[in-house]
């Protein structure tokens, strides 16, 4: 048995704008698929190669037809020796589901078998592409320029920390607020972005929730002097902001000012949907 063709799959990566952590309560969100993802190469053999963690490709190659697949990183950030939190582990699963001829329900079912959960917004943006919100409805694309904030982090512990959140009232005026961010994210998505950081940082201080940085702050002082605004992108704690700008040009004075200081500015894209190429 072999697959139905050779060739390769390109996966987007995804960066969360609004609506972390609401999705674990049904909450909306809106989400950018972007052009640093995965690629997955199929050719002639019988083998699965990745950079490091393998468990979600196996998973979703279980009883896949016999090939060579060779996964590796689309547009990797030059010197950056660790991840930078834009989803390789959805895109990665979302590639080999692609490669070997599967539906989107199947990579959302392998993802959350394999970490143990989430809401399935990173698959969901892999696999569709474009700016959407968490019901697929796509809005208005903002420039975009996310920072490295100097630091990895592990989404994991900071879910089980907000699910284990017990102050109900606090918890639906999160919420609330979360989804009036994605409700104003088309209109005006400056604002929309600044609202969600507040609101983020307000519930991770009630939940105990390691959010914030100082780094996070600063980037945000540095977007906020360009026009725009910044913030998190997805559990916090680490990884990467993301900047939103009305225009190319204030994306791009941001990003030589975040430069100028230190940081590391990476470009991205907006990315179409999963697929061939």
């Amino acid at each position: 048995m072999t697959p139905a063709r050779y060739g390769t799959v390109l996966a987007p990566g995804k960066l969360v704008l609004v609506g972390e952590y609401a999705v674990l309560d049904g909450g909306a969100a809106v989400v950018a698929a972007i052009d640093r993802g995965i690629r997955c190469v199929v050719g002639e053999g019988d083998s699965i190669t990745t950079p490091g963690d393998d468990r979600f490709v196996r998973a979703a190659l279980a009883g896949a037809p016999a090939a060579a697949y060779s996964f590796s990183d689309a547009r990797p950030v030059p010197g950056l020796a660790t991840k930078a939190g834009f989803g390789g582990s959805a895109a990665a699963t979302v590639a080999a589901v692609v490669a070997r001829g599967g539906a989107m329900a199947d990579a959302l079912a392998v993802h959350r078998a394999v970490q143990g959960g989430g809401s399935g917004i990173d698959v969901r943006a892999s696999w569709m592409g474009g700016v959407r919100t968490e019901g697929g409805v796509a809005v208005r694309a903002p420039a975009l320029i996310a920072i490295w904030s100097g630091r990895s982090a592990s989404t994991g512990p900071r879910v089980e920390r907000y699910r284990a959140w017990a102050d109900d009232g606090a918890r639906a005026r999160f919420l609330s607020r979360s989804a009036g961010a994605v409700a104003a994210f088309d209109r005006d998505p400056v604002a929309a972005i600044r609202e969600a950081y507040a609101n983020l940082c307000e519930m991770a201080a009630a939940a105990g929730l390691d959010y914030d940085l100082p780094t996070f702050r600063r980037i945000a002082a540095l977007a906020d002097a360009h026009g725009g605004a910044a913030k998190p992108s997805g559990a916090g704690g680490g990884d990467v902001a993301v900047g939103v700008f009305p225009d190319a040009e204030a994306a791009a004075g941001f990003g030589g000012a975040c430069e100028a200081e230190g940081f590391v500015a990476i470009e991205v894209g907006v990315a179409t949907a999963a697929g061939w190429v």
